[in-house]
This record gives structure tokens, sequence and C-alpha cells, in this order.
């Protein structure tokens, strides 16, 4: 192990997986001597760990870099010192010559595939004042063989499974960026899984781009599904709750259906994107799946688990969408009751069939839609978190709150929680009964720790 005596800070920006992405490249780091700083003026490196699904997702990449720009700058002229920037993620990946381009001044970039090779990049990088470093490749290995045992920080952790798309969603670069689909061997899951567990995690929840595409080698031979990989986790001493993000309506098989009935560790919270309720909006976004068939899957999980919350994404504005189309998604809205929900105005994204199209939406008709959306969700949310004031729920107290004496969990459900505690209650599960319900938290109070068996 390498003295510390180098300074590291990591931007992430976008979804779970580039979160676990951004500490897993810290773990890369730690034994060549770099500590965690706690911003980015106090860093030897700065990583920009990049996402290129959202709205401007380029721009306000290229923005944060121009700040860092100028601390580099203030750097060398303060005393000579050098800060790498390296940019690392979906648009690295898709946009790496770009940013070369538009800012020069970036030592490093790297894609999402090749991140076990920071190390070496910034050694590549260090060589001399004008060399930089680059790696958007699809490498034959998998990086996941490559990187060192996973830390952790808390009761909670990501696990990813799986990684890339094969759907081909026309509005989405995912397959583009993070490649095929890919799933990693139930063996190394499962190790991977016990070592957080023996750092005292509680809760896992498993990653990936279509999670529940995951059909990974089984230890003894053959594949097993997603399922069949919960349920073994489900038998691991130590682990009390299980989660997967983010699934594919297409992908929900009979076995993982059951699984949500019968193994208590799952959680009764599901991420199911749907993204609009228009059948013609679906098939031209290639979802493959109509709103008809998405209410049967849910009708099928709620027989599994009646207390199933479900939560989902929209797009609201996709080219050639309707009022007709978007009072198709309201009524879908209406018929699931969502717990939460994720809902966008369409933007374009380069190099997807949709951005080809010559029927955009107009942007007044976007928002106004947004908006519409979000206040119909907004109520449904207050209300399903409503139903539990007065009831008792388990919470997995994992962080500080804003007030003195204040601790804030997850319940089974996803919801914060805010409740009055000591600080010895952190990282543990208690038994919590809930006085108020707000849109998007929730208050209570404390009854008796769990046992975290």
């Amino acid at each position: 192990m390498c003295e510390v005596s180098k300074k590291l800070f990591i931007r992430t920006y976008g979804c779970q997986m580039n979160a676990y992405d951004s500490a897993r490249m810290a773990e890369t780091l730690t034994p060549f001597g770099y500590a965690p700083a706690s911003a980015p003026e106090e860093a030897d490196l700065v990583v920009v760990n990049t996402c290129h699904v959202r709205e401007h997702a380029s721009e306000k990449v290229f923005s944060e870099l121009g700040r860092l720009r100028k601390l580099k700058e203030e750097r060398a002229a303060r005393d000579g010192g050098r800060m790498l920037i390296a940019v690392a993620g979906c648009t690295a990946q898709a946009e790496g010559a770009e940013i070369w381009t538009r800012a020069p001044f970036v030592d490093i970039v790297l894609g999402p595939q090749t991140y076990h090779r920071l190390p070496e990049l910034v050694r590549a990088a260090t060589k001399t004042t004008r060399a930089r470093a680059l790696d958007c490749e699809f490498p034959a290995e998998s990086k996941f063989d490559l990187l060192p045992a996973p830390g952790c920080d808390g009761p909670s952790a990501f696990l990813s499974v799986q990684e890339g798309c094969d759907k081909f969603c026309s509005f989405c670069v995912v397959p583009y960026t993070r490649g095929a689909e890919y799933s990693r061997p139930a063996r190394a899951i499962l190790a991977e899984a016990r070592h957080l567990v023996g750092q005292g995690v509680l809760e896992i929840t498993l990653l990936g781009q279509n999670v529940n595409a995951w059909h990974g080698e089984a230890p003894n031979g053959g594949a097993w599904r997603l399922g069949r990989l919960i349920r073994e986790l489900a038998g691991m001493e130590g682990l009390a709750r299980i989660r997967y993000t983010t699934s594919h309506p297409l992908d929900m098989d009979d076995e993982l259906i059951a699984a949500h009935g019968e193994e208590a560790k799952l959680m009764p919270f599901l991420h199911l994107p749907v993204q609009s309720g228009s059948d013609r909006v679906l098939a031209a976004m290639n979802r493959r799946h109509d709103a008809a068939a998405y209410l049967r899957l849910v009708e099928r999980l709620r027989a599994a688990r009646p207390d199933l919350a479900l939560s989902s994404d929209f797009i609201v504005g996709f080219p050639g969408e309707e009022e007709s189309d978007f009072a198709a998604t309201l009524g879908l809205v209406r018929a699931v009751g969502f717990a939460n929900a994720y809902s966008f105005k369409y933007s374009p994204r380069p190099g997807t069939p949709a951005a080809a199209r010559d029927d955009q939406v107009a942007d007044e008709a976007k928002a106004e839609r947004l908006a519409w959306l979000q206040e119909l969700v907004a109520r449904q949310a207050e209300s399903f978190n409503a139903r539990f004031v007065g009831r008792e729920l388990d919470v997995l107290l994992d962080r500080p709150g804003r007030r003195p004496g204040q601790l804030v969990g997850r319940s089974p459900y996803m919801q914060s929680v805010h409740v009055t505690a000591p600080a010895s209650m952190r990282d543990a599960i208690a038994r919590v009964r809930v006085t108020a319900a707000r849109a998007n938290s929730m208050s209570g109070e404390i009854g008796e720790a769990q046992a975290c068996a």
C-alpha cells in the first residue's frame, strides 16, 4: 500500500450505476496513494463521471469542465502544481473526440467499460505535461474481473450484476455507450455480496441497465435468471434486504414474479419503467410491449405481492406524441397508482433514431404535459404515503438528518423517514411508527431496534 499523498475528487452525474462506478474508480486508486478530497479545489485528480441520457447532459459536462479549467490554472499559477482532469462515463464514451476538441485541457477520457484501467491512464497522463490518455474501447475481458474487492461506508451497497442493453429503444443511447448486455457470473456476484455483508452491509441493491435481463453462469454450470439469484442471496446470513433496479417489462419472468411473493428479504418496491401509456408512442419508442401488457404484468405482480409499490419512468413529448397519446399516459398512471415516478421532457440524443424524426413536439407542449403528469404523480405519492400514518414500518437508518438528534432512513417502500433517535441507532433497522406523511417523505417515532440477523 502506498503512503497517502494525493487527493481525489469525483463528481458523479446520472444513474445509480454511475454512483457504483465512481466508488469502484476510487477503490482502484487507493493503492496508488489517492485519498478522498472534500472539494475539487483540494484535489490532485478530478474525475467527472458523466451521464449521456438526460436533457442537456453534454452541456452540463462542458460547463463543469469550464469551472475545473479555472481551478487547474489557479493551481499551476499558485505553486506550479498540476491538477489532472479525467472525464469518464457515457458522455466520454459517446463524445471522446469532441471532449478534447472543446476542452483540450482534459488529461484523461475513459468510457464506462474501462475504468479499471484508470490507474494506468493516470500514470500515462502524468509522464509529461502534454500527455493525454484515452480509452473508450469495449474490452474483451470483463472489467469486473480486474477490480479490487469493493468497500462500503454504510449499511447499504450497490452491487452491479448486469451491464449494457440489447433493447435499442429509439430514444436511448445506452446500447451505444454501455455496449451489449453482459451478465456477471453468479459465483462472482455471490462472493461480492458475502464480502459486503462481512463489512456490515444490511441492504444490497442489484444494479443493471436491464437488471432483470441478467442470466449469469451458475456456480455449478448452466445459467440462472435473476429470480434464482435473489433466492440464493436471500439465504445469506446477515443480509436483511434485497432490491434491484432498473428493470424492463419484457424481462419480468415467472420465477422473478414468484420471488416477489415468496422472499421476504426482497423489498416490496419495484421500479418498472413504462415510458408512455400510448400504444402508438410505445411502438415508435421500440419498447416491444403495449399498455395492456404492462397493466397485465402489474396485475400479476400484485397478485404475487399485494403490498407491492411501483415506480416508473415517463417521457413526455416524444416525437409525434399527440394530446390523445398523452391522455393515454395519464390514464395508465391512474390505473396503476404509482408510489413514485420519474418524468422527463423528451430531449433528442445524437445518433438515436428518434432524434432524426421531423415531428418533434414543441417545447411549450412538453412543459405543459410534464406539469400535468408530475402533478398527478405527486398526488398519488402523497396518497400512498398517507396510508402509513399510524402504522409501523422497519426503517434502515443510514444517515443524519438536518436537525440535531435526527436520523433519516428508508422504509421497505423507499420512502425517506425522519425520526428523532440517538446516533447509536445509525446503520441499524428500527421499528418506526409513522406520525406524518408528505409527498416525498414521512416522519415517525422509534419503537424498538430490530435485530439484523
